[in-house]
This record gives structure tokens, C-alpha cells and sequence, in this order.
């Protein structure tokens, strides 16, 4: 496969800078599959598994929280609050902020509190689908 540049970047750190051979985004719409000369767009990312293919390296797998994904000219610039791998990933600490966030939305809240305990379930649903796949296979 034809490699292209991407960089990923999370709040706190540049989580990966290189070439790539694909990338599947979780974006509003499903999972975004990205190859060499995809087309210049930008679109919303949701919290989900990001799957990138670094160019002679095995998959690489990471739980991403909300943000934004952009090509531009053959290159791919992925911005999103947080970005985990699943080795990192503590499913316990995961467990917990998904029942607090779950606790949260049964509770009489303005809307924007709703917004944020939904967001906070769904990185938390994420994180803990990703670290289940890693487990499972290792």
C-alpha cells in the first residue's frame, strides 16, 4: 500500500507522527476508513477505537475521545481531547466512570450536564471496548 503522512495528536501529547498505510476513524457517521489520496474533508470524530497501520509496523490500536479529524493534500491530522492505548487503559478506573457517568444521567440536570455525563459514558464505553479487544487478543 501507498504510505501517507499523520499526525495524531491528543490535548497532552503528540501521540503519533509518521507515515501510514490506512486509518479507520470513529466518526459521527461510522467508522472512517482513510487510504493514500483519500480526498481533502474534515470531519467530526466521536469516542471510539481509532485502528492505524504505521508503514511497516504491526495495527495499532488506541481509544480516542471526541475531536476532529482533517486531510488536507494526501495528509491526515487527527486532533482529539484524549487518545489511550489499550495496554494503558485501566478497566477498573474505566469501569467506574462509566457507572458514575450512568449515575449522572439518571439525575435531574440542566442539558449541558446531560451532554457532558453522556460524553463521559461513551469514552468510557470506549475505552473499555478497546482494552476487552486488546485482552482478547494477547
Amino acid at each position: 500500500m501507498t504510505p501517507f503522512h499523520a499526525r495524531i495528536l491528543a490535548s497532552d501529547t503528540s501521540f503519533f507522527d509518521g507515515n501510514c498505510e490506512f486509518m479507520t476513524v470513529p466518526c459521527t457517521d461510522g467508522a472512517m476508513g482513510i487510504l493514500a489520496h483519500h480526498s481533502n474533508m474534515i470531519a467530526a470524530v466521536v469516542p471510539g477505537e481509532l485502528r492505524f497501520q504505521p508503514a511497516d509496523e504491526p495495527l495499532r490500536t488506541a481509544a480516542v475521545s471526541s475531536g476532529l479529524v482533517k486531510i488536507e493534500e494526501g495528509e491526515v491530522l487527527l486532533l482529539v481531547d484524549t487518545a489511550e492505548r489499550p495496554e494503558d487503559i485501566d478497566a477498573n478506573r474505566a469501569r467506574r466512570a462509566a457507572d458514575a457517568a450512568k449515575e449522572e444521567l439518571l439525575q435531574k440536570h440542566s442539558i449541558q450536564e446531560y451532554g457532558r455525563a453522556q460524553a463521559n459514558l461513551a469514552r468510557a464505553i470506549s475505552r473499555l471496548r478497546v482494552k476487552e479487544r486488546w485482552h482478547g487478543s494477547n
